[in-house]
Protein backbone atom coordinates (compact mmCIF):
# COMPACT_ATOMS: atom_id res chain seq x y z
CA UNK A 1 0.00 0.00 0.00
CA UNK A 2 1.17 3.53 -0.78
CA UNK A 3 1.06 6.17 1.94
CA UNK A 4 1.33 9.83 0.93
CA UNK A 5 2.57 11.42 4.14
CA UNK A 6 2.54 15.10 5.05
CA UNK A 7 5.64 16.31 6.88
CA UNK A 8 6.64 19.52 8.71
CA UNK A 9 7.48 22.60 6.66
CA UNK A 10 10.09 23.75 9.15
CA UNK A 11 9.58 22.88 12.80
CA UNK A 12 10.00 19.10 13.01
CA UNK A 13 7.77 18.97 16.10
CA UNK A 14 4.79 19.76 13.86
CA UNK A 15 4.72 16.17 12.60
CA UNK A 16 1.53 14.24 13.35
CA UNK A 17 1.25 11.03 15.35
CA UNK A 18 -0.11 9.19 12.30
CA UNK A 19 2.83 10.34 10.19
CA UNK A 20 5.29 9.09 12.79
CA UNK A 21 3.45 5.77 12.96
CA UNK A 22 3.70 5.29 9.19
CA UNK A 23 7.37 6.25 9.08
CA UNK A 24 8.08 3.64 11.73
CA UNK A 25 5.89 0.92 10.21
CA UNK A 26 6.49 1.45 6.49
CA UNK A 27 8.75 -0.97 4.63
CA UNK A 28 10.30 1.59 2.28
CA UNK A 29 10.45 5.38 2.22
CA UNK A 30 10.79 7.40 -0.98
CA UNK A 31 11.36 11.14 -0.75
CA UNK A 32 11.52 14.11 -3.09
CA UNK A 33 14.65 15.22 -1.21
CA UNK A 34 16.46 12.44 0.67
CA UNK A 35 18.62 14.93 2.59
CA UNK A 36 15.60 16.58 4.19
CA UNK A 37 13.92 13.23 4.74
CA UNK A 38 17.02 11.87 6.46
CA UNK A 39 17.11 14.88 8.77
CA UNK A 40 13.50 14.14 9.76
CA UNK A 41 14.12 10.42 10.23
CA UNK A 42 17.25 11.00 12.31
CA UNK A 43 15.44 13.52 14.52
CA UNK A 44 12.94 10.81 15.47
CA UNK A 45 15.53 7.98 15.46
CA UNK A 46 13.84 6.13 12.59
CA UNK A 47 15.90 3.85 10.38
CA UNK A 48 14.27 2.65 7.17
CA UNK A 49 15.36 2.00 3.57
CA UNK A 50 15.35 5.44 1.94
CA UNK A 51 15.45 6.31 -1.76
CA UNK A 52 14.67 9.35 -3.87
CA UNK A 53 11.71 9.98 -6.14
CA UNK A 54 11.46 13.38 -7.77
CA UNK A 55 10.93 15.11 -11.11
CA UNK A 56 14.32 13.85 -12.31
CA UNK A 57 13.66 10.19 -11.48
CA UNK A 58 13.81 7.69 -14.32
CA UNK A 59 11.04 5.40 -15.47
CA UNK A 60 13.02 2.58 -13.87
CA UNK A 61 12.54 4.18 -10.42
CA UNK A 62 8.79 4.31 -10.94
CA UNK A 63 8.84 0.66 -11.98
CA UNK A 64 10.76 -0.18 -8.80
CA UNK A 65 8.09 1.47 -6.66
CA UNK A 66 5.33 -0.23 -8.64
CA UNK A 67 6.98 -3.63 -8.09
CA UNK A 68 7.25 -3.05 -4.33
CA UNK A 69 3.59 -2.06 -4.11
CA UNK A 70 2.44 -5.05 -6.14
CA UNK A 71 4.44 -7.29 -3.80
CA UNK A 72 2.36 -5.95 -0.92
CA UNK A 73 5.01 -3.70 0.62
CA UNK A 74 4.03 -0.56 2.50
CA UNK A 75 5.67 2.34 0.68
CA UNK A 76 5.79 5.83 2.18
CA UNK A 77 6.28 8.92 0.01
CA UNK A 78 7.45 12.26 1.42
CA UNK A 79 7.61 15.66 -0.23
CA UNK A 80 10.62 17.83 0.57
CA UNK A 81 8.30 19.60 3.04
CA UNK A 82 4.58 19.83 3.71
CA UNK A 83 1.90 17.99 1.78
CA UNK A 84 2.96 15.90 -1.22
CA UNK A 85 1.39 16.23 -4.69
CA UNK A 86 0.87 20.02 -4.34
CA UNK A 87 3.55 21.44 -6.68
CA UNK A 88 5.25 18.08 -6.23
CA UNK A 89 6.00 14.91 -8.29
CA UNK A 90 4.03 12.69 -5.89
CA UNK A 91 1.03 12.97 -8.22
CA UNK A 92 2.72 10.41 -10.47
CA UNK A 93 2.65 7.85 -7.66
CA UNK A 94 -1.01 8.49 -6.90
CA UNK A 95 -1.89 7.99 -10.57
CA UNK A 96 0.20 4.82 -10.61
CA UNK A 97 -2.07 3.46 -7.87
CA UNK A 98 -5.23 4.49 -9.71
CA UNK A 99 -4.11 2.84 -12.94
CA UNK A 100 -3.05 -0.41 -11.28
CA UNK A 101 -5.79 -0.65 -8.65
CA UNK A 102 -3.21 -0.40 -5.85
CA UNK A 103 -4.55 0.74 -2.46
CA UNK A 104 -3.25 4.05 -1.18
CA UNK A 105 -4.00 6.63 1.49
CA UNK A 106 -3.09 10.16 2.54
CA UNK A 107 -1.75 11.02 5.98
CA UNK A 108 -2.55 14.76 6.28
CA UNK A 109 -0.03 17.22 7.63
CA UNK A 110 1.16 20.81 7.60
CA UNK A 111 0.84 22.91 4.45
CA UNK A 112 2.57 26.24 3.79
CA UNK A 113 -0.46 27.17 1.70
CA UNK A 114 -3.08 26.93 4.46
CA UNK A 115 -0.67 28.11 7.16
CA UNK A 116 -0.01 31.34 5.27
CA UNK A 117 -3.70 31.95 4.52
CA UNK A 118 -4.51 31.50 8.22
CA UNK A 119 -1.68 33.79 9.32
CA UNK A 120 -2.67 36.49 6.81
CA UNK A 121 -5.94 37.28 8.55
CA UNK A 122 -7.58 37.98 5.18
CA UNK A 123 -11.24 37.10 5.44
CA UNK A 124 -12.81 35.12 2.65
CA UNK A 125 -14.44 31.79 1.94
CA UNK A 126 -12.34 31.00 -1.12
CA UNK A 127 -8.88 31.61 -2.54
CA UNK A 128 -6.88 30.61 -5.60
CA UNK A 129 -3.49 28.90 -5.35
CA UNK A 130 -1.13 29.89 -8.17
CA UNK A 131 1.71 27.51 -7.33
CA UNK A 132 5.21 28.85 -7.97
CA UNK A 133 5.06 32.30 -9.52
CA UNK A 134 6.52 32.22 -13.07
CA UNK A 135 9.20 34.62 -14.25
CA UNK A 136 9.14 37.88 -16.19
CA UNK A 137 6.62 37.98 -19.09
CA UNK A 138 4.78 34.88 -17.88
CA UNK A 139 4.45 36.44 -14.43
CA UNK A 140 3.01 39.66 -15.82
CA UNK A 141 0.65 37.70 -18.06
CA UNK A 142 -0.58 35.71 -15.06
CA UNK A 143 -1.11 38.84 -12.96
CA UNK A 144 -3.13 40.46 -15.76
CA UNK A 145 -5.30 37.34 -16.01
CA UNK A 146 -6.11 37.19 -12.29
CA UNK A 147 -7.06 40.86 -12.37
CA UNK A 148 -10.21 39.84 -14.25
CA UNK A 149 -11.13 36.90 -11.99
CA UNK A 150 -13.96 37.06 -9.47
CA UNK A 151 -11.64 35.95 -6.66
CA UNK A 152 -10.15 38.27 -4.06
CA UNK A 153 -7.43 36.19 -2.41
CA UNK A 154 -4.47 34.60 -4.20
CA UNK A 155 -1.63 32.53 -2.79
CA UNK A 156 1.68 31.65 -4.40
CA UNK A 157 5.24 30.55 -3.65
CA UNK A 158 8.11 32.76 -4.76
CA UNK A 159 11.87 32.55 -5.11
CA UNK A 160 13.34 35.04 -2.59
CA UNK A 161 15.69 36.49 -5.20
CA UNK A 162 12.73 37.43 -7.44
CA UNK A 163 10.41 38.70 -4.71
CA UNK A 164 11.13 42.39 -5.27
CA UNK A 165 10.52 42.16 -9.04
CA UNK A 166 7.27 40.33 -8.41
CA UNK A 167 6.13 43.02 -5.96
CA UNK A 168 6.86 45.70 -8.58
CA UNK A 169 4.75 43.83 -11.15
CA UNK A 170 1.92 43.36 -8.65
CA UNK A 171 1.85 47.09 -7.93
CA UNK A 172 1.97 48.02 -11.62
CA UNK A 173 -0.76 45.58 -12.68
CA UNK A 174 -3.03 45.10 -9.64
CA UNK A 175 -2.40 48.37 -7.84
CA UNK A 176 -1.44 48.96 -4.22
CA UNK A 177 -3.22 45.86 -2.96
CA UNK A 178 -3.04 44.31 0.50
CA UNK A 179 -0.37 41.67 0.82
CA UNK A 180 0.92 39.16 3.34
CA UNK A 181 4.39 37.67 3.04
CA UNK A 182 5.53 34.72 5.13
CA UNK A 183 9.22 33.92 5.20
CA UNK A 184 10.65 30.70 6.64
CA UNK A 185 7.30 29.48 8.01
CA UNK A 186 7.58 27.66 11.38
CA UNK A 187 11.39 27.91 11.33
CA UNK A 188 13.71 29.74 13.74
CA UNK A 189 13.84 32.87 11.57
CA UNK A 190 10.13 32.94 10.69
CA UNK A 191 8.88 36.36 9.64
CA UNK A 192 5.40 37.72 8.90
CA UNK A 193 4.80 40.91 6.95
CA UNK A 194 1.35 42.39 6.33
CA UNK A 195 0.62 45.68 4.65
CA UNK A 196 0.17 47.15 1.19
CA UNK A 197 2.48 46.48 -1.74
CA UNK A 198 4.25 49.86 -1.53
CA UNK A 199 5.19 49.06 2.07
CA UNK A 200 6.33 45.57 1.09
CA UNK A 201 8.60 47.09 -1.57
CA UNK A 202 10.34 49.11 1.13
CA UNK A 203 10.64 46.16 3.49
CA UNK A 204 11.93 43.80 0.79
CA UNK A 205 13.93 46.35 -1.22
CA UNK A 206 17.01 44.14 -1.04
CA UNK A 207 17.37 40.46 -1.86
CA UNK A 208 16.08 38.28 0.92
CA UNK A 209 16.66 34.65 1.84
CA UNK A 210 14.46 31.73 2.78
CA UNK A 211 11.27 30.12 1.55
CA UNK A 212 8.58 32.66 0.66
CA UNK A 213 4.80 32.26 0.62
CA UNK A 214 2.70 35.24 -0.50
CA UNK A 215 -1.00 35.94 0.03
CA UNK A 216 -2.48 38.93 -1.75
CA UNK A 217 -5.93 40.42 -1.60
CA UNK A 218 -7.25 42.40 -4.55
CA UNK A 219 -8.92 45.74 -4.03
Amino acid sequence: MLYIVGTPIGNLEDITLRALKMLKEGDYIFAEDTRRALKLLNFFSIKKPLDSFNEHSSKRKLEKISKLLKEGKNVVYLSDAGMPVIADPGAELVNLCYKNNIPWDVIPGVSALTTAVTASGFYGNRFLFLGFMPRDKKRRRLLRSIKELDVEIFVFFENPERLNKTLVDIQNILGNVEIFIARELTKVHQEYFKGIVSEALIRFSEKTKGEITVVLKKI
